[in-house]
């Protein structure tokens, strides 16, 4: 097996979890550097994002750096978490021993490959990059909304005025969706999340659209800027009168996984909506009806 290893520079703590990784790996499988890592150790062999060429990825970071990663190569990703929440990642490095053991299963071949969708946008026939979780479309003026046009399927729907859209995959809406009040989709969801970011209207809802369906936002401000965004990483201007069109991508993210549930990924990390302290001695008991 060969693996490829990543981690946030800017971060000490990524840093020390790619060291603990190369470690682990020393003299068992072939290992090969990104570029941003090659000062690590710089005797070890090192590659850009497209001339990888490993069976697996180790990221080590927060989300941030697994999105990034993701948009840049299609090896499987098995995401280490260095940061602070940690969504997407399927290892906790702060737990002592959980990065070696992953690593002794991954060499081991015990684990699992799962694909979540990506979504494809373009502004005037010229391509953006592709989002793991979300196109963000916002309004570029502090304190002045945006007015948009939606359409679906070259349909127009409706008008909104709003900070911006957001335009997400069911990965995506545990994140920036989450926080203007989207649902959460489970990442099997065949669908694409629609929601307003402080929208006019306060009554505006989320809506989820059919996986296949094509989104076409255009801003009809006649002064100032719009800014798409693909998981917050890069600003990509839309002019008045323009129209960025997002769709599923036929490209996909591919993740490394050892059994954990969706649920058990998201917990104690104050995204699900219900309570998951321990209630105790009488967990599982009936509760009488009220008098």
């Amino acid at each position: 097996m060969k693996v490829a290893l990543h981690a946030n520079p800017n971060k000490p703590a990524a840093v020390e979890l790619a060291r603990r990784a190369l470690r682990a790996l020393d003299g068992r499988s072939d290992v090969v550097l990104s570029e941003e890592l090659g000062a690590l150790e710089p005797s070890r062999p090192r590659a850009g994002w497209d001339r990888l060429g490993a069976d697996v990825l180790l990221a080590m970071g927060g989300d941030g750096t697994f999105l990034r990663a993701l948009r840049r190569t299609a090896v499987p990703l098995l995401p280490v978490n260095a940061g602070t929440l940690g969504v997407l990642a399927e290892v906790d490095g702060a737990r002592p021993g959980e990065l070696e053991g992953a690593i002794e299963r991954l060499l081991a071949g015990r684990y699992f490959l799962v694909e979540r969708a990506k979504l494809a946008a373009e502004i005037a026939a010229a391509p953006l990059p592709d989002a793991t979780n979300e196109y963000v479309v916002h309004a570029t003026q502090v304190g002045k909304m945006g007015w948009f046009e939606i359409a679906v399927d070259g349909q127009p729907v409706g008008t909104i005025r709003a900070d911006g859209l957001i335009v997400a995959t069911p990965t995506g809406s545990t994140a920036y969706a989450l926080s203007s009040l989207g649902p959460i989709l489970e990442p099997e969801v065949d669908g694409l999340l629609l929601t307003a970011i402080a929208p006019f209207r306060i009554e505006a809802r989320a809506i989820v659209l059919g996986g296949l369906r094509v989104v076409r936002i255009r801003s009809l401000r006649a002064g100032g800027t719009t800014v798409v965004l693909p998981d917050g990483d890069g600003e990509h201007p839309l002019g008045p009168g323009e129209a960025v069109t997002i769709a599923r991508s036929p490209r996909r993210a591919s993740l490394v996984r050892f059994g954990a549930s969706y649920f058990d990924r998201l917990k104690g990390k104050r995204i699900l909506p219900w309570s998951e302290e321990d209630v105790g001695e009488g967990a599982g008991a009936v509760l009488p009806p009220p008098a």
